[in-house]
């Protein structure tokens, strides 16, 4: 009887960690859209030509202890990612009582240790597992909402999640891009 309660309950621990998000202070709402203010955060990311799987594996390997002090980081969200023609990258938002002076430094000179600057973004979020379909969508979604509200965009879309992939229900992405906008 015992196993059976802890191989039921294993899993639902295993998968509904918490983990710190990225601070934002909300300005506006409607729907699935909104507006936020982002303070700088400190972020670790890789640029490349080959696929985000890599990037993945990349960025996971320096919070797991790949870096010169072999300090694990906790992992947080949301996880930024951009493909182009160019290629992809992927940004791992760092803890914040992290900054520029106490952050880690990478061993593998892929990853890079950016501080974002503070800004105005749209976002709009949608669930489920997210493939470039929902991502090209929803980001022209985005794209009219701002036009019907005369807002300038002055960044290029970035597709975010917030979970783990072993998370099947309530999935949160979003896309978000930099906005110019004034209170």
């Amino acid at each position: 009887m015992n196993k059976f309660i802890l191989l039921t309950l294993f899993p639902l621990f295993m998968f509904t960690q918490t983990y710190e998000t990225q601070k934002y202070n909300l300005i506006d709402k409607s729907d699935d859209f909104e507006i936020r203010y982002y303070p700088k955060s400190i972020k670790a990311r890789v640029v490349s030509t080959s696929n985000s799987n890599n990037n993945f594996r990349k960025l996971f390997s320096y919070i797991s202890g790949n870096n010169k002090t072999s300090e694990k980081i906790a992992m947080t969200t949301p996880v930024y990612m951009n493909n182009d023609s160019n290629g992809s990258s992927m940004d791992f938002v760092m803890p914040s009582k992290f900054n520029m002076d106490n952050i880690h430094e990478p061993n593998d000179n892929d990853v890079k240790i950016i501080e974002s600057k503070a800004g105005y973004f749209a976002t709009l979020k949608y669930g489920g597992y997210s493939n470039s379909f929902k991502v090209e969508s929803n980001t022209n979604k985005l794209y009219e909402i701002l036009k019907e509200k005369n807002i300038d965009v002055i960044g290029e879309p970035s597709y975010v999640s917030y979970n783990s992939p072993f998370k099947f229900f309530s999935r949160r992405n979003e896309i978000i891009i930099e906005i110019n906008y004034t209170e």
